[in-house]
C-alpha cells in the first residue's frame, strides 16, 4: 500500500487521482481540521466518477509531527509520497515552519526506516537550490547558498531536503522532486490561486522577475514515474517553462478576456510598502500581506534546467499554453 501525505493539498489531491487512476491501494494523512471531501473537487475535474473513486482512499487522521499517529499510519505500507509541508514566507512564522518542514519530514524519514520502506518520493522546490551568476539555468548541481537572502520558507526546506539526505546514508531509497511554481486547481484555493485570480483580474501592473512553472498534473505524474523506476538518491527539477511575470499575466488576462499588464512595478516602492506592512503588523498586529522575501523574488530572474528528468526518464512537460487554457476551464468550473 502507498502512503500519501498532504492529501489535502494542491500536488497532493492530485497525486492521488493520478495513484488510484493505476489501481493504486492508497491511505492517505489528514489533519484534524482539514475537509479530506475537498478533495472531490479535484477529482471531479478528471471523472464523473468521483464518489467511488474518492472511497477507495483509506483516511487516516495524523499529523507529521505527531509520532503515535504516524506510526499507525505507516503499518502495511510499502511506498510513501512526502508532499505535506507549511508555506508561507513570514518570517515570524519560523518555528511553525522548522516543526512541520524539518522535524515533520524527520519524523517521515525515521518512519521510513523503521518500516523498511521500499521508497520514498519527497515533493521539496526550487527554492532550495542556489542562484547562478549571469542569468545562467540553475540546475540540481547549482549548490545552495547559505549566505544568500533565503526566505525562512527556502531554509526549511532545504532543512528538509538535508533530513532526506541523512536517510538514504542510513539506507533508505529516495527521490527528491525540486518543482516550480506549481499551476493548478488547489481543493483549498491555495498555491498558485493568487497569480491564477492576479492575471485573471486583468491587474495592470507587473513585476520585472521571473520564474520556472510546472502543471500540477505533470508533478504527480514525475513522482509516479520516478517512484516506479529504479532511480534512487536523485533529485530532479521539474519546470516545464521559465516565464517573466509579465508574460504568464499576460497569457491570464488574454484567456479571461482582460488587457495584460503594461505597468512596470517600481521594487523600490514595493520595498517600501513591505516595510510599510511589516510597521503595520509590530504597531496594530495587521495581518501580513506584503512579505519582503515575496517582493524580492518578484523582482528574481530565475531560469531553471530540467533537462535531466528528461533525460532519465523521456519526460514530457505539458506546454504552457495548453496548462493555462484548462486551468481557465477549471476556474470556471469550480466557481459554476
Amino acid at each position: 500500500m502507498v502512503l500519501v501525505t498532504g492529501g489535502t493539498g494542491l500536488v497532493g489531491s492530485h497525486l492521488l487521482y493520478f495513484l488510484l487512476k493505476k489501481n493504486e491501494p492508497v491511505r492517505a494523512i489528514h489533519r484534524k481540521k482539514s475537509d479530506i471531501h475537498s478533495v472531490k473537487k479535484v477529482f471531479a475535474l478528471y471523472t464523473s466518477e468521483v464518489d467511488s473513486l474518492f472511497n477507495k482512499i483509506e483516511w487516516v487522521e495524523a499529523n507529521i509531527t505527531e509520532i503515535p499517529a504516524l506510526t499507525v499510519a505507516f503499518k502495511g505500507i510499502t511506498k510513501v509520497y512526502h508532499c505535506a509541508a507549511f508555506i508561507t514566507f513570514n518570517p515570524s512564522k519560523y518555528k511553525i515552519l522548522k516543526k512541520a518542514n524539518i522535524e515533520g519530514t524527520a519524523n517521515i524519514v525515521n518512519l521510513c526506516l523503521a518500516n523498511n520502506i521500499e521508497k520514498l518520493c519527497y515533493v521539496s522546490s526550487v527554492a532550495t537550490l542556489g542562484n547562478n551568476l549571469q542569468n545562467q539555468l540553475v540546475t540540481e548541481e547549482t549548490s545552495w547558498n547559505p549566505d544568500e537572502k533565503n526566505s525562512v520558507y527556502a531554509i526549511t526546506k532545504y532543512g528538509a531536503e538535508m533530513e532526506v539526505w541523512r536517510g538514504t546514508q542510513e539506507g533508505l531509497n529516495a527521490v527528491i522532486i525540486n518543482p516550480g511554481v506549481i499551476l493548478g486547481f488547489s481543493p483549498d484555493g491555495g498555491g498558485s490561486g493568487v497569480i491564477i485570480s492576479l492575471g485573471a483580474s486583468g491587474i495592470p501592473y507587473y513585476p520585472s522577475g521571473a520564474m520556472g512553472i510546472v502543471d500540477v498534473q505533470d508533478v504527480a505524474k514525475a513522482m509516479i514515474d520516478l517512484m516506479d523506476s529504479e532511480i534512487t538518491n536523485e533529485q530532479f527539477i521539474l519546470v516545464s517553462e521559465n516565464v517573466t511575470y509579465k508574460e504568464l499575466l499576460s497569457k491570464l488576462a488574454l484567456l479571461f478576456a482582460k488587457k495584460p499588464p503594461t505597468k512596470k512595478l517600481s521594487k523600490k516602492i514595493m520595498l517600501f510598502l513591505s516595510g510599510m506592512d511589516w510597521l503595520s503588523n509590530k504597531l496594530f498586529m495587521t495581518k501580513r500581506r506584503l512579505i519582503k522575501a515575496n517582493v524580492r523574488s518578484m523582482f528574481t530572474l530565475s531560469f531553471y534546467d530540467s533537462s535531466k528528468i528528461k533525460n532519465e526518464l523521456g519526460f514530457q512537460f505539458i506546454p504552457i499554453e495548453t496548462t493555462l487554457e484548462r486551468i481557465a476551464k477549471e476556474t470556471g468550473k469550480a466557481s459554476n
